[in-house]
């Protein structure tokens, strides 16, 4: 459970949003295009319909009646990956500002008030290639909160007393990551991993960007970055998918269409590593944990490979794999696990394992021992691989168990990879083949250059002494060599 923590913390530092309490909140339009029908050889996905209207806006409809209840959000491609170091973080500060004053509504105090007695739960979240921001509410309220969300896109106030609390507001969430050790472990790691252009990859940003933040710089995003060819609405429960495409032409039909940013913006290409780096972060911390980074493959340039990383990671991941076996049945480390980010803009792939200073080093060697074998035709048995295939599947239908959580699912699937791509999700998992893994593990795995980064503490760093040799697997390769 301790390592799970750390994984997810170190997913949080990639993934900011609005902590805001439960309870609290929250012209004819053109005819828009016909329904795209569910592929009939994927019926688990019967549910989901989308239609795209004439400005551009992409509308995504789940339906499920189990309850009365209804989730509506607003997904944005915009996020760290769209950010200069100028700019760095102000997606996330212009999340901030989302549920503040805008046209309708003159002040926060009276946004909350009204919201509140409409019973609306919302919040927000900032990722590297995505902003969200979503209603739960009584589905008889949909038309209400499909227009709340509509003031709050198209028409913000950027009210300067506002913006400077929300300003004060992130710098307390900086300081919150700060006061936490393994923010240093996450931050050098993509510090390291995406050196040119690290930007890109910290959705937090940093404090000398928040604190300098105008509200100019608030409409130079919205005017670059939401527009409705850039935006999808999602409306997810229970909900008639023919009632929720009418309503919402009805409230955002007329968003005027905007440029595409990303051909006046385009995205930065994160050049490969050049070399193996190997550092020691220290912080006040009992145990050591290790993490080992690779530049993994990108949604649109190797799809195939985002299929064989998820697969692959799944099978180490199983208590009897191979790879458990070595490291934490062994009793070299306390967790250990693989997993690789989808993304659109070079997705990362990330070993961490936790460990105790005294084992420390034989962990480290044991972790490079393992990761020679990866790709050997015995390494992971036919079995394993049909087992892993299954329970990603049984995972991912299981998590659309509770729908206001599965819609941010979809949004996350439609920024960085596009609806066709989550509808063929589990066709395409199923047909993975060992070749497939193998060729991934080769690309990008095996014998390329990767970032390791040790967190442990000034005393067991000043015991331990690991070299960047050890720390990359150097060492290990020329004692084998010898």
């Amino acid at each position: 459970m301790r390592l799970w923590f750390l994984i997810c913390l170190t997913l949080w530092f990639s993934t900011v949003g609005t902590a805001l309490p439960p309870g609290s909140i929250q012209r004819a339009a053109q005819r828009p295009a016909p329904a795209k029908a569910p592929d009939a050889s994927a019926p688990e996905y019967a549910q989901l319909f989308n239609r795209q209207l004439p400005n551009g806006l992409e509308v995504i409809v789940y339906e499920d009646h189990a309850v009365p209840l209804v989730t509506i959000e607003l997904a944005c491609r915009n996020g760290s990956f769209t950010e200069p170091p100028e700019l760095n973080g102000l997606s996330h500060l212009y999340e901030h500002m989302f549920f503040k004053a805008n046209r309708a509504v003159k002040n926060q105090e009276t946004y909350l008030r009204t919201i509140g007695e409409l019973g609306i739960i919302y919040n927000g979240t900032t990722n590297t290639e995505l902003v969200n921001y979503y209603f739960t509410t009584l589905s008889r309220h949909l038309p209400t909160a499909l227009r709340f969300m509509r003031d709050a896109a198209l028409y913000p106030a950027f009210d300067e007393e506002e913006f400077a609390r929300e300003k004060e507001v992130v710098l307390g969430e900086i300081d919150r990551n700060e006061s936490n050790p393994y923010y240093y472990l996450s931050t050098e790691m993509t510090r390291r991993l995406f050196a040119t252009y690290t930007s890109r990859k910290n959705p937090l940003g940093t404090r000398e960007t928040v604190a300098a933040a105008t509200t100019d710089q608030m409409r130079l995003i919205q005017q670059r970055y939401y527009v409705p060819n850039n935006a999808a609405v999602l409306v997810a429960g229970d909900v008639e998918p023919e009632e929720a495409f009418r309503l919402v032409a009805t409230y955002f039909g007329d968003w005027p269409r905007g440029e595409d940013p990303f051909k006046k913006y385009p995205l930065v290409e994160h050049p490969p590593l050049k070399a193996s780096e190997g550092v020691v972060v220290t912080q006040p911390v009992q145990n050591v944990t290790i993490q080992i980074g690779w530049h993994g493959p990108s949604i649109g340039k190797d799809d195939a490979a985002t299929y064989a990383a998820d697969v692959f990671s799944f099978i180490l991941r199983q208590p009897n794999s191979r790879f458990q076996r070595a490291l934490v049945d062994s009793g070299l480390a306390t967790g250990v696990d693989l997993i690789y980010l989808t993304q659109r803009n070079v997705g990362p792939i990330t070993l961490t394992l936790q460990t105790t200073p005294e084992k420390a080093r034989a962990a480290l060697r044991a972790i490079y021992a393992e990761i020679e074998h990866f790709a050997d035709a015995d390494y992971f048995t036919d079995e394993e691989l049909s087992v892993a295939k299954t329970l990603l599947e049984a995972e991912d239908l299981f998590s659309r168990e509770k729908v206001s959580e599965h819609v941010h699912s979809l949004s996350f699937w439609w920024a960085s990879t596009g609806l066709d791509y989550f509808r063929g999700y589990l066709p395409t998992l199923r047909k993975t083949s060992r070749a497939d893994i193998q060729r991934y593990l080769r690309r990008y795995i095996l014998g390329q250059p990767h970032v390791a980064v040790a967190l442990m503490s000034p005393e067991a760093a000043s015991s331990l002494k690991l070299t960047e040799a050890e720390l990359v697997g150097e060492q290990r390769a020329l004692a084998t060599a010898h």
